[in-house]
């Protein structure tokens, strides 16, 4: 298969927010979270809504933090009401034309694909529903369609679109499709979209600690991609095996691979990168050899 080029790539990290160890229940976004929710409980406890009391009194260790995004600000009576992972997904994609040195006219139309991934960026907006903290207007919010449909209006992305539901190798197989859709003529551009939230359900997380590598690292980020040369392939197995401990510690879900993809391009490596991933026991692995200079520093 084709390998497609990279024309631009926004991330937005937690890993970038300033860190407050050991802050109070409440924390504001942009800053290192204990491993709680911020509307229940005190500093250092989980006890969590009315459903959770088994988790009462229970103490958190000081190493589960979520580091955390703002929420970003964005104008216009549209987005009073969108959540916070709709408005880190709109910023993902500004901060990836930024990258491309594009305007939003370059990605308008019916030949721009849409791939998003997630693995629990609309859990927070569940949790709001079903606790009642969001209204019935909020309802339209817990789909995670919600998020994509507000990149397609906000942009006027109108091509092939895709969401993709899982952690890192969902990331990987997005890409794929994307070279697919592009190799096939469908498209002449595809948008990879991810984006991973955790701070509104910090304590569910603490509660299953030892299923992820802490701490979570909140991330949204945007891959545009365009037909290019070189070589791309794909594998995935299934052996049952829990993520094995990376190099550095955090756990991205499914915006990892694009956070890997951006460290790569930073170091301004030649040759190929190979992007892997594990969740829920499958492994998968992306061998590519993207053009990365290919459009940088170009209008729209």
């Amino acid at each position: 298969m084709k390998a497609p080029a990279i024309r631009g790539l926004g991330v937005l990290s937690g890993t970038e927010a300033k860190s407050v160890a050991g802050a109070s229940a409440g924390a504001t976004s942009g800053n290192s979270t204990p491993a709680k929710s911020a509307d229940w409980g005190s500093a250092g406890a989980i006890s969590g809504p009315p459903h959770m009391k088994g988790l009462k009194n229970e103490t958190v260790d000081s190493k589960l933090e979520i580091l955390t995004l703002p929420r970003p600000d964005r104008p216009g009576d549209r987005f009073r009401r969108a959540t916070r992972e709709c408005l880190l997904a709109l910023a993902a994609v500004d901060a990836m034309l930024e990258d491309g040195k594009a305007s939003r006219e370059a990605i308008v139309g019916e030949r721009t694909a849409l791939l998003y991934v997630t693995a629990a960026a609309y859990g927070a907006s569940n949790r709001a529903f079903i606790e009642r903290r969001g209204g019935v207007v909020h309802f339209a919010y817990t789909a995670p369609a919600v998020v994509p449909a507000e990149v397609a209006i906000e942009f006027g992305v109108a091509g092939p679109y895709g969401i993709l539901i899982g952690g890192a190798p969902a990331t990987l197989r997005a890409i794929e499709q994307a070279a697919r859709l592009l190799e096939a003529g469908t498209c002449d551009q595809a948008l990879v979209l991810a984006v991973e939230i955790f701070e509104e359900c910090a304590d569910l997380y603490a509660r299953h600690r030892r299923s992820y590598r802490w701490p979570l690292v909140e991330t949204a980020a945007c891959l545009w991609l365009e037909r290019g040369a070189g070589a791309l392939s794909f594998e995935s197995a299934r052996d049952g095996r829990r993520a094995a401990g990376a190099a550095e510690p955090g756990e991205r879900f499914a915006a990892g691979p694009l956070a890997d993809l951006r460290d790569w391009r930073a170091r301004a490596t030649a040759g190929p990168v190979e992007l892997s991933g594990r969740w829920r026991g499958e492994h998968a692995r992306l061998l590519w050899s993207p053009e990365k200079s290919h459009a940088r520093g170009s209008a729209a």
